[in-house]
């Protein structure tokens, strides 16, 4: 075992436990989706349900469901009048994801879209401004997404945007990038020349930066 792994043995052990039932959810992801590397797992869970609990918002939007398991940490740690929207483009999910949000502690303040986001979203400006939005959806379209959010985020809102450090690949030369690692790149560094944004970068499994929006 290489020493990073004993790093993530350890720090796993020092993180408060996930619930049962993201404990099957994620070993269900592990059995029967494709990529599923892709669900957040335990440690960076528990760190968005703290996030959640810390920033009590009223409205979460999260673009990116997959099998739902980042969802349901975000909704551990809503206020009793929160909610969440959660956007995923891909409707052979849409059976999965509706059983497992009307079987699943919290999943009642759960409303699934199918559809891309970047259209869907526009057609929820009635609930606009968002207080958190969770991008973790098609890494060639970050930028895209950003420029969507921010008209649309409170001030003082948050974003939260998952994958930016993408395997460390973003320390190659850029010119031999492919369409995904162009897209991150581009996004953190329209994110970090953005004077309306505070954002801090964390090394937390594929890197998650936290973005504020100034007041």
């Amino acid at each position: 075992m290489q020493a990073s792994e004993y790093l993530e043995d350890y720090i796993a052990a020092h993180t408060s436990p996930e619930p049962e039932h993201l404990t099957r959810l994620y070993r269900h992801t592990y059995l029967r989706h494709l990529y599923p590397r892709m669900c957040s797992g335990h440690v960076q869970g528990r760190l968005l349900a703290m996030l959640t609990t810390m920033i009590r918002p009223q409205r979460v939007l999260e673009i990116g469901t997959f099998t739902g398991y980042a969802t349901l940490c975000l909704a551990e740690g809503l206020p009793p009048e929160g909610e969440i929207h959660t956007v995923e483009i891909n409707d052979e999910m849409e059976d999965e994801l509706t059983q497992l949000f009307a079987t699943t502690p919290g999943g009642d303040r759960i409303t699934l879209h199918i559809g891309d986001a970047l259209e869907v979203v526009a057609q929820l400006d009635a609930l606009a401004p968002w207080d958190l939005v969770l991008i973790d959806a098609n890494k060639r379209l970050y930028p895209q997404y950003l420029e969507l959010i921010l008209p649309r985020l409170k001030s003082g809102g948050y974003i939260l945007a998952d994958n930016t450090l993408w395997d460390g690949k973003v320390m190659e030369n850029p010119l031999h990038l492919d369409p995904q690692m162009q897209g991150i790149m581009t996004f953190n560094d329209m994110v970090a020349a953005n004077p309306q944004l505070e954002v801090v970068m964390l090394p937390v499994r594929d890197g998650l930066s936290i973005i504020r929006k100034r007041p």
